[in-house]
């Protein structure tokens, strides 16, 4: 099954839904390259905001874990708002909270901003896939999600590039009062020229599906990160308990969403996960984010604290493998366009665990140029992976599904970014040789090691993709 060829459209003529599309990726850009800016920064801050390594890092995986409990929400929001509406609150929130990060004098209130911040990021992810599924034709999909996977993974992949050449020669501050102009700019420019309509539908918000949402993905990302402070002995709580609350509030908040949507008030409806080949696409997008996320975050501590290198050489480093993604995210949209996913997601894969495997040989004399080398083969293997298993997941669902589809896709991503930072920080954390440090050669190397395993696992699932003929098979039958 997929969704409709032509889709009712939201907005007045074909040169209008373009228009819309390249403000919603310029938008969706500026706002999930927060979600890694602050990894270069967190030496600094460490030291500036007299903080711990573990606390810095909430810094990073708050941001993610917010939008993984409001992602859910989306689904309901894109049903109930008009997609202007949705947008306009969306970047109003980002604004606000980059304007608070800005100001910050302290921890408190920067993790204030960033979680703000996240609450306007969460939005638009969903919007924009939802956006494009519904306006551009099942033949381009392909290399307009190309486009998407730009925005979603190459975003986050030179976060750590741009905060390296503003903390070159500015404070932490400028990573904030730099994006706050362009966000403001892109807010006005929806205001001005975003004429994006769409049915609603009147149905209640269901809070006991929010509170359920929350405690399950917020105690299952907590209760990873409390391992390492409780290695240090600085966790509020044994790490089990967070664990366990949410995976009980999981389990009881999809019996709930089963219910509700077979009377059609469900926060998530789920029936996308009945859908074979959906699961299968989301499963390795999980993983994909989540040794992408540990990389990311891994990488420039692992720069600075053990081959002593500054900010500005460690965002330089990042930047060729940003570069990468953002070259071949178009070029595979339209592979995928012509092959379908199979012939693209199962070398991808393999090329991904190639790369993490590297990673585990790493010494204290590893020259950064090996790592660029290493890094820009994981995002080559990430760029054949994402584009196209994004584009068949949703593709395959109805058109009534498509929101919640992208929903369940977008939420799933920032678990899976939360839990990869927060396994792989704690896991260099509890194998560090010296206690207290933030990166060393062996917790590095106990890291690294995780991610090529998780990697490894992904390339047997890689095998179950639907390749081009099921594509067009589950079209003609739609």
């Amino acid at each position: 099954m997929t969704a409709p060829d032509a889709p009712p459209s939201p907005v007045e003529a074909p040169r209008s839904a373009s228009t819309v599309v390249w403000l919603l990726v310029g938008s969706a850009f500026v706002m999930i390259l927060n979600e890694t800016i602050m990894s270069v920064a967190l030496p600094v801050l460490v030291t500036d905001l007299d903080i711990s390594v573990g606390t810095a890092q909430w810094l990073t995986s708050g941001f993610l874990l917010t939008m993984s409990v409001v992602i859910p929400i989306t689904g309901f929001l894109l049903q109930r708002l008009t997609p202007r509406t949705v947008y306009l609150v969306s970047m109003s929130l980002f604004s606000l909270g980059t304007l608070i990060s800005a100001l910050a004098p302290g921890f408190a209130v920067l993790m204030t901003g960033r979680v703000v911040q996240a609450l306007g990021t969460a939005v638009m992810v969903p919007l924009l896939m939802t956006t494009v599924i519904r306006l551009v034709p099942a033949e381009r999909r392909g290399a307009t999600m190309g486009t998407i996977t730009v925005v979603i993974a190459v975003a986050p992949a030179i976060g750590p590039t741009i905060s390296g050449l503003i903390l070159s020669t500015l404070g932490w501050r400028w990573m904030f009062l730099v994006i706050l102009p362009i966000a403001l700019l892109a807010l006005g420019a929806g205001a001005t020229w975003l004429r994006l309509t769409g049915e609603t539908r009147d149905i209640p918000l269901d809070w006991p599906s929010v509170v359920l949402s929350a405690l399950a993905f917020g105690g299952l990302v907590f209760g990873l990160s409390s391992i390492g402070e409780s290695a240090r002995g600085e966790a509020l709580l044994p790490p089990w308990a967070p664990t366990l609350i949410g995976l009980v509030a999981l389990a009881v908040f999809v019996v709930r969403q089963r219910r509700l949507q077979r009377e059609g008030r469900a926060l998530l409806d789920l029936r996308p996960l009945g859908f074979r080949p959906f699961v299968v696409s989301l499963v390795l997008v999980v993983l994909g984010m989540m040794a992408l996320f540990g990389v990311l975050i891994l990488l420039p501590l692992y720069l600075q604290d053990v081959l002593q290198v500054s900010a500005f050489v460690t965002g330089l480093a990042v930047l060729p493998g940003g570069l990468v993604m953002g070259l071949l995210g178009p070029f595979v949209g339209r592979l995928y366009d012509r092959l379908g996913a199979r012939p693209l997601v199962i070398p991808g894969t393999a090329v991904l665990a190639l790369s993490l495997w590297g990673f585990t040989t790493i010494g204290a004399g590893t020259p950064v140029g090996m790592l660029i080398g290493l890094h820009v083969l994981l995002v080559i293997g990430l760029s054949f992976m994402f584009t196209p298993l994004m584009t068949d997941a949703l593709g395959r669902l109805p058109g009534e599904l498509d929101s919640h589809g992208s929903a369940i896709l977008a939420t799933l991503q920032q678990v899976a970014g939360a839990a990869g930072t927060a396994l792989f920080v704690t896991l260099m954390v509890v194998f560090a040789a010296t206690p207290g440090v933030a990166a060393d050669v062996p917790g590095a190397r106990a890291a690294f090691l995780c991610a090529a395993v998780i990697a490894t696992v992904a390339v047997p699932i890689s095998l179950l993709v639907g390749g081009k003929k099921q594509v067009e098979q589950a079209a003609a039958a739609a």
